[in-house]
């Protein structure tokens, strides 16, 4: 059995229901980069067009598109692929990686999964006018801007500020905090830095995480849903008018994610149907099926 927390948010923001300690402070890792994103609106950064705004806000797969938008918000920017901060890596797309792995390609930081945000935060240096170097520290205006925005989304202080795995500083919010944060972008007044990001990543889900990735058919199957995983089992969701979810699996793991998502959409009235591809996790043996993961009873009662 997977253990965990999650959190519903009705349309006031209030709690409407939850399982577990959702007030505990966790690292939503890149369930944060949506918040994240309108820091480097409000900074002066003006993305070309919606698929830089949403990358900027993404976790993307390493696909031809993926890198190439995140080398043009550098190019833009007067800056190259080496100003990025984030590490090098393959593409997470497997059939980009394959055909990077037969050529002998070797790993680069555009390929790396928060290239897209590292880039707009490097952007948004150049348009406030801050240094571009030390832009990861925690300390440089940009992220001093990112810390107060996420404190101010999820109506409580950042908990802790430590360094996530792309080098850049994660901060520590409660589930509830992190739900309250995404809700304010899908409920936010057209115009706004904050619709602007969540329109973005609903218009052009592909690039906040890839082909066949559960955020891009979520945001594509379900109308007006803008949702964000993280790392090390957590997720969050929101739909515009009728509240948000987040959740955090404690093992960390990934077979747990789609059910626990489900469900908790289920609470916000979205239709079981559009939901059935997520509702249950098959595990495989052999050659075939020997088990599912499904949601527990806390969960569907």
């Amino acid at each position: 059995m997977h253990r965990g927390a999650v959190v519903v948010l009705g349309p006031d923001g209030a709690v409407r229901w939850s399982a577990g300690d959702v007030d505990r402070p966790v690292l939503p890792r890149s369930s944060n980069k949506p918040v994240q994103a309108t820091a480097y609106l409000d900074a002066g950064w003006q993305p070309r067009s919606g698929e830089e705004l949403a990358i900027a806000a993404g976790s993307h797969a390493g696909e031809d598109g993926h890198r190439d938008t995140a080398a043009g918000i550098l190019a833009t920017a007067g800056l190259g692929p080496d100003a990025l901060g984030c590490p090098a890596a393959l593409p997470g797309h497997e059939p980009t990686r394959a055909a990077w792995t037969v050529a002998g390609r070797a790993p680069e930081r555009l390929a790396f999964n928060c290239s897209g945000k590292h880039a707009a935060m490097l952007a948004s240096c150049v348009a406030a006018g801050w240094p571009t170097d030390g832009y990861l520290d925690p300390g440089h205006p940009l992220q001093q801007a990112i810390e107060a925005r996420l404190g101010e989304a999820a109506e409580e202080p950042v908990a802790a500020v430590v360094v996530d795995g792309c080098g850049a500083p994660q901060h520590g919010l409660s589930l509830a905090g992190l739900a309250r944060g995404l809700r304010s972008l899908v409920d936010a007044e057209p115009g706004t830095p904050g619709r602007a990001v969540a329109d973005a990543m609903r218009a052009h889900p592909w690039y906040v995480a890839g082909t066949d990735r559960d955020d891009t058919l979520l945001m594509e199957t379900v109308p007006g849903l803008l949702g964000k995983g993280g790392a090390d089992g957590v997720h969050v969701a929101a739909l515009p008018g009728r509240g948000a979810i987040a959740y955090k699996l404690d093992d960390g793991g990934d077979r747990g994610r789609s059910p626990v998502l489900a469900a908790a959409l289920r609470r916000l009235g979205v239709d079981a149907d559009a939901l059935a591809r997520w509702t249950v996790t098959p595990v495989t043996g052999g050659d075939g099926v020997v088990g599912e993961v499904r949601p527990s009873a806390v969960l569907t009662g």
